[in-house]
């Protein structure tokens, strides 16, 4: 029984010897194959403190800041009309004049009853200091001057009633309205819009509600000119949530110095939250494996792996929070290859990052 044991124990001892020796000798081979493979080549390029900018992307409508339908108060026939549309008008500008003659008259006449009224008053005012005429007879003759008077400011507001002037600078809209035409009381005759700033309204969500305030930067953009950007701020903020998309309403100016956008047009808006300096990578030199989030460093002609942690993204770049310093030298070819410890040959060192897309993102 003992010798079965011993026979057992030797056998055991046996295999793991063998084990051990295969194990060495694949240690072995490996790292004379490392020894044999070349070194990978590669490009490095090193992290740069640049402009970050966090901001929110959001889509809506544009509307003029300032926008009426003109329309008579009174009726009449046209007699004089500058209703071109599309042209700019300034404010107070005349736009339609109808035939206000009998308005002209009525204010003749009020104009010589005013004048009458007040020769009448002066008169009595002269002959009270001499106790020729009644206190009485003074006051009924002041009465019946500012009685005139009224009547002369109801007759010139009846004249003014046959003008419509532009009540501030804006674009003339499409009309019908032709010389010689009869208008009735509250007809449109056209629109008005004040386009120098568009007011763009479009929603937030309620995540950056204690992010945004007014003054922060806008930038729009809409498909009518790709590649144009339009530079606004944020100038109003709702004061409810809508409870079924969890947005709170918001409103921006938006300059339009050229008269490009008009109200109504679908505008893509970026609304900055804050700007910071950060350090940034291409984001072609990022790997992320499941959880995990790192990038490989050029050290003394060795890849290392780095983990890191990411922030605001842009197309291209992207920001570390974490994990990298400005002197690392990140690889951005052939990383995908490389596992730490691996061998490495720079082949070209990019000293900057190209089309930094964060910076152009804080201009507004």
């Amino acid at each position: 029984m003992a010798k079965q044991w011993m026979i057992a124990l030797g056998l055991l001892l046996l295999a793991f010897g063998g084990i051990f020796a295969w194990n060495e000798l694949s240690l072995e081979t490996a790292a004379e194959n490392q020894r044999q493979r070349p070194p990978s080549k590669v490009n490095v390029i090193s992290p740069t403190m640049d402009v970050v900018t966090d901001s929110v992307s959001a889509v809506g409508s544009l509307r003029a800041r300032d926008q009426i339908s003109l329309t008579t108060e009174v009726s009449g026939r046209v007699v004089e009309l500058n209703l071109n549309a599309g042209s700019r008008v300034a404010e107070g500008e005349l736009l339609l004049r109808l035939d206000d003659r009998q308005a002209r008259a009525d204010r003749q006449v009020a104009e010589v009853t005013l004048a009458d009224a007040r020769r009448q008053l002066e008169r009595a005012q002269r002959l009270e200091s001499n106790n020729s005429i009644s206190r009485s007879r003074v006051d009924e003759l002041r009465t019946a001057a500012d009685v005139a008077r009224a009547r002369m400011a109801s007759a010139q507001t009846r004249i003014d009633n046959h003008r419509i002037e532009a009540p501030f600078a804006g674009v003339i809209g499409l009309n019908d309205i032709s010389m010689g035409a009869y208008l009735s009381a509250g007809s449109q005759v056209a629109t008005l819009d004040s386009t120098g700033r568009m007011e763009l309204g479009f929603a937030v969500p309620e995540k950056f509600l204690g992010q945004i305030r007014p003054g922060q930067a806008v930038r729009g953009h809409t498909p009518a000119y790709p590649g144009e950007q339009f530079a606004g701020e944020l100038v109003e903020l709702g004061t409810r949530i809508n409870e079924l998309s969890r947005t709170l309403p918001v409103r921006a100016l938006v300059n339009n110095p050229d008269g490009k956008l008009r109200p109504g047009q679908f505008m893509a808006a970026s609304l900055t939250l804050r700007q910071r300096e950060a350090l940034i990578i291409p984001e072609q030199a990022v790997i992320i494996r499941g959880d995990e989030t790192y990038v490989f460093v050029a050290n003394d002609g060795v890849a290392r792996r780095m983990a890191v942690e990411l922030g605001s993204r842009s197309p291209g770049v992207v920001e570390v929070a974490s994990g990298l310093t400005p002197e690392d030298q990140v690889i951005v070819t052939g990383q995908d290859r490389l596992s730490s410890g691996d061998r490495i040959e720079v082949v070209e060192d990019i000293t900057a990052i190209p089309d930094n897309r964060f910076a152009d993102a804080g201009k507004s």
